[in-house]
């Protein structure tokens, strides 16, 4: 049995979905896995249940999937695992992507950061030792890099990496934070979850990654998605001024 689970929201990622689970289960740590799709009409679902009777035994079921009704967003995706996995019984829940922007051998640093070196959050970041991307035009470099400058500057938060998608929470930050007050429900999302988890005072810990550029499938970014992360942060950092994080 594992102690931890990697969430993974989907959305059309036909292409990419059953080699994303194969890398995952190839890791040295034995990591459970959650797809959360979001009703892809592409059958992503599908390829997953047809996966499950793969990787599932009746000594362990290491695959699971929930299926949700529409494209209902980034956020509550991640919200309707972590309260999957606290229920499960899972020490650690880890997030990461389907289309391998994120290198699936980073999640055993991230696990061991938290379960062996004892912080509570550990993130994958592409900028704590500069600018770690491949693949990506200049014109998302430069748009990336001055949102990492932002969002520190507004909230004084000291992570790099603010909109990174691959991380490592311990089972308390996730039991502490009021997961169904988070509002954001685009990338905006994992600026609030690091900001609240940095205002709670739990330990985190930003370890270097690359960041890949997906090859198959479409990207998900919109403008929308960067408008809420904008306006998200102000509205997190005055929301802040009122209100006290105690564990």
């Amino acid at each position: 049995m594992s102690n931890a689970l990697v969430i993974i929201p989907t959305y059309n990622e036909f292409e990419n979905i059953q080699a994303i689970i194969e890398a995952v289960f190839s890791q040295p740590k034995n990591f459970h896995m959650l797809i959360v799709d979001d009703g892809s009409p592409d059958g992503t679902a599908e390829i997953v249940k047809n996966l499950q009777q793969k990787y599932n035994t009746s000594n362990e079921t290491k695959l699971h999937l929930i299926q949700r009704e529409g494209k209902l967003g980034l956020g509550t995706a991640y919200i309707t695992g972590f309260h999957y996995g606290l229920d499960k019984g899972y020490a650690y829940l880890l997030e990461m992507d389907a289309d391998f922007s994120h290198d699936p051998k980073d999640l055993n640093q991230l696990y061991i950061a938290c379960a062996d070196a004892g912080f509570d959050l550990s993130i994958g970041s592409r900028y704590v030792t500069g600018v770690n991307v491949v693949n990506w035009p200049m014109s998302r470099v430069l748009l990336s890099y001055f949102a990492s400058a932002y969002v520190p500057m507004v909230t004084r938060m000291p992570i790099h990496s603010t909109t990174a998608g691959i991380v490592c929470y311990r089972r308390k930050v996730l039991e502490t934070l009021p997961l169904d007050k988070i509002k954001a429900v685009g990338y905006g999302f994992q600026i609030e979850m690091k900001f609240k988890t940095w205002k709670y005072g739990f330990k985190i810990k930003e370890i270097p990654i690359i960041f890949t550029e997906r090859v198959r499938g479409q990207s998900k970014l919109s403008a929308g998605i960067f408008k809420e992360a904008f306006f998200g942060v102000i509205r997190l950092t005055v929301a802040s001024w009122f209100k006290k994080y105690i564990v």
